[in-house]
């Protein structure tokens, strides 16, 4: 069970050592947080610092086994609410004891780093779904689970939308991951293209099979892109665009790759930063027309048994399927009022474009008569 948190402000400091902990992390995870609102985006940075050292403490030990150990061994004192003397780890803990996140769903993460230091071989598509789903999909249900969206529908769709982004990685990294001995693409595929993968392995280099083999990857992550989307809607106003932005961006690294022939051995493609400025304003104009779907897509095979560990955590605790997230009265308040400053915010910078925009057309309409005049 979950002990009583010290309600004091000391885990604003974590939050904020956090930000800066992971300011050279990932730029799309960055860029789509900042379309995120105040009380969604400090726990989003918290739980992303502590996955993100969690994966680089695996991935450069000289005993990944040890450094799983040490994980556990965390992960037990965070549910404790006695978390070790880290800033990832006092911060996630404040992040589980208010928004109760489920154990599972970090387990299933740690599961997903276990393979990689045991380098699990992935025979099949289905295969490579089952190590997206706990490196990816756990971590798009914790980011659902923590914007109160905890419904079955829209956690098997933020899964999915992880397993996506995940898929694009593996895409997006062949040559790079090959050439630290991993392979993510399914060896029977790669079988189908007459492609032997251990000796690929040992000299990597493109090939029309490999090219193949990355298109068809790119085509699955384009299909659960479109059958996570709608899961958008079921998500609080002011969450949606982040969501829908970091979808718009990561699916975006498919055309750049598509661009170049699906050639992720010598290139690593990368969207420029003046093209995801783009994407996150389409993010905000498309994100609120979302509908919920009359009828949901059947879920992911692979995700189902983290939606399951979710189901069985809302009964223990008690929880709703939906709706703000262990919150006192206070807090409520404070969100309410967070909202309306934000819609106000937006209206301010909307009145001052606008303006500006008006300006500017006044000034050229002017410099225009005055050569009128003096012609």
């Amino acid at each position: 069970m979950l002990q009583p948190y010290d309600k004091n402000n000391s885990h604003l400091r974590d939050f904020d050592e956090c930000v800066a902990l992971m300011r050279g992390g990932s730029k799309t995870f960055f860029a789509a947080s900042k379309l995120l609102p105040k009380r969604v985006r400090q726990a989003s940075i918290a739980l992303y610092a502590f996955c993100r050292v969690a994966d680089d403490l695996v991935d450069n030990a000289q005993n990944p086994s040890s450094s799983l150990e040490e994980l556990e061994l965390r992960l037990d004192k965070i549910y404790e609410q006695t978390p070790m003397d880290f800033i990832e780890d006092h911060a996630l803990s404040h992040v589980v004891h208010q928004f109760k996140l489920p154990r599972a769903l970090l387990d299933a993460l740690m599961e997903g780093f276990a393979w990689d230091a045991q380098s699990h071989v992935y025979e099949t598509l289905e295969d490579v779904h089952q190590y997206g789903a706990r490196v990816a999909g756990s971590v798009g249900a914790m980011m659902s689970w923590i914007m109160g969206a905890r419904n079955s529908s829209t956690l098997a769709r933020a899964c999915e939308l992880g397993v996506a982004m995940q898929l694009t990685n593996i895409a997006r990294d062949v040559g790079e991951d090959a050439r630290n001995g991993r392979l993510y693409l399914p060896r029977q595929w790669l079988i189908a293209e007459g492609i032997d993968p251990e000796q690929w392995l040992k000299a990597p280099t493109l090939n029309p099979g490999i090219q193949n083999v990355v298109r068809k990857l790119l085509e699955e992550a384009d299909r659960l892109y479109s059958q996570s989307s709608v899961g958008v809607a079921d998500l609080a106003s002011d969450c949606r665009a982040a969501i829908f932005a970091a979808r718009l961006i990561y699916a975006e690294i498919g055309q750049y790759l598509k661009a170049i022939r699906f050639d992720s051995v010598n290139h690593r493609s990368v969207v420029p930063f003046s093209r995801k400025i783009w994407l996150l304003l389409q993010a905000k104009i498309q994100a609120p027309w979302i509908v919920t779907p009359k009828h949901h897509p059947s879920q992911l095979e692979a995700i189902v048994y983290l939606v399951k560990a979710c189901e069985r955590h809302c009964v223990q605790y008690g929880l709703k399927p939906e709706g703000f997230p262990n919150r006192g009265f206070p807090q409520r308040v404070e969100w309410i009022l967070e909202l309306i400053e934000r819609r106000l915010n937006e209206e301010h910078q909307f009145s001052q474009s606008f303006n500006a925009q008006v300006k500017k057309s006044m000034d050229e309409f002017s410099q225009m008569g005055k050569r009128t005049d003096s012609a």
